[in-house]
């Protein structure tokens, strides 16, 4: 049996942070069909740091953030974890001695000053253009991929400022031709147009920022259609501006499915009713139905009456 010393030695053994690998929890998490927002409920973080950890942008993270991740995907932590690169030392090559001239061996310390002082002037101008060229904000859209004529779906812009940029922004979404704005938060700026809808974001803030808005799909349009997306975001600096293009999915499908029916199955089942109701929490006065989907929750699932436009709940 262990002894609390031999336990007392075997947690400082193991070490705090651990080093995950993104794109295996993207691609478990995908496969379990799991949304990242069930995955950060979970873990107790948000949706953007879930997508930053998936994203690679932190390597490493607490240990015991990794074990929630794996709980959530229902997996072992070392699934999710980089496997510790193994690699031979290379040889060193063999000294080949060069000989110089006698004029030479005098004007080597000068050249290899020159040299040495070149190479510095590169390597300030490749950090400040690089600087320069760095992206301060990266956008991404959430969106459900499935959504039926008639019906309310709703739509997120997340933006990452970068730590300490405190600039406003302007972010702008075209929305699909026929598509219905209805409510967003925060408001936008002016009135929503029929295929642009802006949002002006002022300055001062620092840290993430979440739009969300929501938007009625034609009763016109024909199961099996697809409605595409685009935006982008744009950042003042005086007389600079930079754009960039929101990221994320881009497309719904419409097949009579309900938004909160994330497989496509034809319920709202365990593993998609708390991401639906973390989403119309966050959402809330943006015209979302929580009574609808916890109806269809509670029954054995839905059909689509394509007539009358309505989700119809199997008991």
């Amino acid at each position: 049996m262990e002894t609390q010393d031999e336990k007392s030695e075997r947690e400082r053994s193991v070490p705090p942070i651990v080093a995950i690998d993104g794109t295996a929890i993207k691609r478990i998490r995908e496969a379990k069909k799991l949304t990242q927002l069930y995955v950060a409920s979970v873990v107790g973080v948000t949706t953007d740091t879930i997508s930053r950890w998936e994203n690679n942008r932190y390597p490493t993270i607490k240990r015991d953030n990794a074990e929630k991740v794996a709980t959530a995907l229902e997996v072992s932590l070392e699934e999710i974890l980089k496997p510790e690169p193994v690699s031979e030392p290379e040889p060193e090559p063999e000294a080949v001695p060069v000989l110089l001239s006698p004029r030479k061996q005098r004007l080597a310390p000068l050249v290899l000053a020159v040299g040495l002082g070149t190479l510095l002037v590169a390597l300030i101008v490749g950090a400040v253009l690089s600087r320069r060229g760095a992206a301060e904000l990266v956008a991404t859209r959430v969106l459900p991929p499935f959504g039926a004529p008639g019906q309310l779906v709703p739509v997120q812009v997340k933006v990452d400022r970068r730590d300490g940029e405190k600039s406003g922004f302007i972010v702008k979404e075209r929305i699909p031709a026929g598509w219905r704005f209805v409510a967003s938060n925060p408001p936008v700026a002016g009135e929503a147009g029929e295929r642009e809808v802006k949002w002006l974001i002022p300055p001062g803030g620092t840290g993430p920022v979440t739009i969300s808005y929501t938007l009625t799909a034609p009763r016109t349009l024909l199961l099996g259609s697809q409605a595409d997306f685009g935006g982008e975001v744009i950042l003042s600096h005086g007389k600079a501006t930079r754009r960039g293009i929101i990221g994320g999915p881009a497309r719904i499908v419409v097949n009579g499915r309900h938004w909160a029916d994330t497989n496509g199955d034809g319920r709202i089942d365990d593993n998609e009713i708390m991401p639906a109701y973390y989403l119309c929490e966050e959402m809330r006065g943006l015209g979302l139905d929580w009574k609808t989907i916890e109806t269809i929750w509670s029954g054995a699932g839905y059909t689509w009456n394509d007539k009358l436009k309505v989700f119809e709940v199997v008991k």
